[in-house]
């Protein structure tokens, strides 16, 4: 895996270390942890924004109100 270097001010650092101290590389995971969120959360971001620049039009549109009901798993026992 490979590794960067970051730096962090001193009232941050003690807050990471708060929360998730460099022992058993709990500080290393949780920042991995908040990189992945953040860029799931731009990606999320960029697809929203691309569907309230070009919605779908009705005619693209599911119609849900015809949709068939899903059996439930009762419906096949004996």
């Amino acid at each position: 895996m490979p590794s960067i270097l970051i730096q962090l001010d001193e009232p941050l650092l003690q807050s990471l270390n708060r929360i998730a101290p460099a022992a058993k590389r709990q500080r290393a995971e949780f920042i991995r942890q908040a990189v992945r969120e953040a860029v799931r959360k731009r990606v999320y971001a960029a697809i929203n924004d691309a569907y309230l620049r070009q919605p779908d039009s009705a005619e693209d549109a599911v119609p849900w109100t015809n949709a068939e009901a899903w059996p439930s798993p009762e419906a096949g026992k004996p």
